[in-house]
């Protein structure tokens, strides 16, 4: 059979006569026309003022860190279990990433733990809305305002997820997107900043041009050192048939967790998989299951592997990843990492595809 893989975009003949259109004409007095649309396309469905396309979310994130003043002797709170690319502009910067445990229901980070987190020298919390669950943004939006520090959101695996009628990645000082190959909207690779602060919107835009302010009249005269994290045309062409596509994008995810869902309620007790609270939205861009304890995650990737299916483990904490140790007060986060499975979702997977994921890994559980 047709191998199940864990995750693919799915392109269509809109994303390709944008992008066919953006190699045969995006140059010279058209180089950023796409460029400009997708973002303001993005920016209308968040419900934001301002976006910049980057090459990366990480980029996005390093260049607004940057913008808000982020260096030597600050430090960041994040949650311990997170990609490496949401700590590694933090470490560029010079300054200290602070790995805190998460919520046991949510995966995302503690805010209880977030606050206690915070000293002196915390500049900022970054909010990760991890496999399309969303963090607490009031509470952490709370704590931030009370200390005076900045909250920002990593919704690189967010888009279409709802916060209490507010998108992810619309809420805290700014928010970072990724279009990755593996993302329901993807781009190939790339990403974008978000955000509402104007001030800090043009400190970004800024940057993002090797530090050559818009208003600057004097050809190549940069006021600072920037960086050089644009988006090409072409992939933001193929962003703007992606924004079109939007809602089905993300309908097709929701479909397909509640599918798994169904396969699997009342045959795993308890079913401990993706949350979404009242008055949220989950975008479920990777559907994840939580084994139980007596069962060894190995052997459920191996039966998967061996049915021609992909499975895909749960994000290493990043103290181990780092430190090759645990960190003794992130207790969630050890106890979930293990035994976190993500499930194949794609826009094209059909509901028997997912019944057979379902029926190999009810196998090896029952």
């Amino acid at each position: 059979m047709e191998r199940i893989h864990y995750t693919k975009p799915s392109i269509t003949e809109l994303e390709i006569g944008y992008a066919t259109d953006a190699v045969s004409y995006g140059w010279g007095a058209r180089c950023y026309e796409y460029i400009e649309r997708f973002e303001g396309l993005f920016c209308d469905h968040l419900g934001v003022a301002h976006g910049i396309a980057t090459s990366s979310c990480t980029g996005a994130l390093h260049m607004g860190l940057a913008a808000l003043g982020v260096g030597p002797g600050d430090e960041v709170i994040l949650a311990d279990i997170n990609w490496i690319a949401t700590l590694a502009p933090i470490k560029h910067l010079g300054a200290t990433p602070v790995l805190v445990d998460i919520d046991p229901e949510s995966w995302c980070i503690d805010p209880r733990e977030a606050k206690n987190a915070i000293t002196s020298k915390t500049k900022a919390i970054i909010a990760t809305h991890l496999y399309g669950n969303l963090c607490d943004m009031q509470r952490l939006q709370q704590i931030a305002d009370q200390h005076d520090i900045a909250l920002i959101e990593d919704a690189a695996e967010a888009i279409g997820s709802v916060y209490q009628g507010r998108s992810a990645g619309s809420m805290g000082r700014f928010g970072v997107f990724s279009f990755h190959g593996t993302k329901t909207l993807t781009t190939g690779e790339g990403g974008m900043f978000v955000t509402d602060d104007p001030k800090l919107y043009e400190k970004v835009l800024t940057l993002s041009n090797h530090g050559r302010g818009r208003g600057e009249t004097r050809q190549f005269w940069p006021e600072t050192v920037g960086f050089k994290y644009k988006m090409s045309n072409v992939q933001a062409a193929i962003g703007c048939g992606q924004m079109e596509r939007i809602e089905e994008l993300v309908g097709r995810k929701r479909e397909i967790f509640q599918r798994y869902q169904k396969e699997l309620s009342g045959r795993i007790n308890p079913l401990v998989m993706n949350v979404e609270n009242e008055g949220d939205l989950n975008s479920y861009w990777m559907p994840t299951l939580i084994l139980p304890e007596n069962i060894k995650r190995g052997s459920v990737l191996a039966a998967l592997s061996d049915n021609n299916i992909d499975g895909r483990v749960f994000f290493w904490p990043l103290s181990v990843v780092l430190n090759n140790k645990n960190h003794d007060g992130n207790i969630n986060s050890y106890n979930l990492y293990s035994r976190g499975v993500n499930l194949p979702s794609y826009y094209d997977m059909s509901d028997s595809d997912v019944s057979m994921v379902s029926e190999v890994i009810l196998s090896e559980l029952l």
